[in-house]
């Protein structure tokens, strides 16, 4: 495999918006160390402004809950109650996230627990550069995990416990399934690390808290997560 022949496959398609059929065979990464290696590439070509990690549901998740870990670009960061084109988006899967904002680096060789200098509440718009939604975790991965948009609500307090957290159209309002946003950002601190660490001020982003939905035009989805606030999200 050729990470750089693939990362080239994909920056077209990043930058002029036109979706790819499939990768070749020949430069198509094979697991999803490899679809790292092509993410690592891309972002190098892409040139643009790293501020954090995302980790993300794998489009085929196994029994043990298979999670994939990306980059978060900058100006994929949206505000709360951002309008999001439904034309720009391809097999958008929509979910509720939780956003840490890191208070100290988080160093690849420690193992503490990350120290936030704050939350938010988010909702996760996931998008992809093929015209089929790719079923390959790794090819997913080579993507930067399927990254779209990221809408960012109101900073929050750390909550004590275990929060409900779910995601409707509108005024709809779901029980939600209750979620311990700190243990899921342990996960994505532990990729991170993985990853080589982040400095303090990047952002660890654990999304797929909720089950996916499919934004629509016309619809305002709100993702409503207990002591963490709510999240807001026009599809236009």
């Amino acid at each position: 495999m050729d990470a750089e022949a693939a990362a080239r496959w994909l920056l077209e398609a990043w930058e002029s918006g036109d979706p790819l059929g499939t990768l070749p065979p020949e430069i198509a990464p094979r697991d999803v160390a490899a679809g790292e290696e092509i993410a690592t590439a891309l972002v190098e070509a892409l040139g643009l402004p790293v501020c954090g990690l995302r980790l993300v549901a794998a489009p085929t998740p196994g029994p043990d809950g298979v999670v994939l870990a990306g980059v978060v670009l900058e100006g994929r960061l949206l505000p709360n109650g951002a309008m999001v084109a439904a034309s720009i988006l391809r097999h958008a899967r929509m979910s509720a996230a939780v956003i840490g904002v890191l208070g100290e680096p988080l160093d690849a060789e420690a193992d503490a627990a990350p120290v936030f200098a704050a939350l938010h509440p988010a909702i996760d718009i996931s998008s992809s550069r093929f015209t089929t939604a790719p079923d390959s975790a790794a090819v997913v991965t080579a993507d930067l995990a399927g990254l779209g948009h990221i809408v960012v609500g109101p900073r929050a307090p750390v909550p004590t416990g275990p929060i409900a957290v779910a995601l409707a159209e509108g005024r709809k309002r779901p029980q939600g399934v209750m979620v311990d946003v700190i243990a899921a950002l342990g996960v994505a601190a532990r990729a991170a690390r993985r990853l080589g660490g982040l400095p303090a001020g990047a952002i660890l982003v654990a999304a797929g808290l909720t089950p996916a939905l499919v934004p629509e035009a016309g619809d305002t989805h709100v993702a409503r997560m207990g002591a963490l606030g709510r999240a807001r999200v026009r599809i236009g």
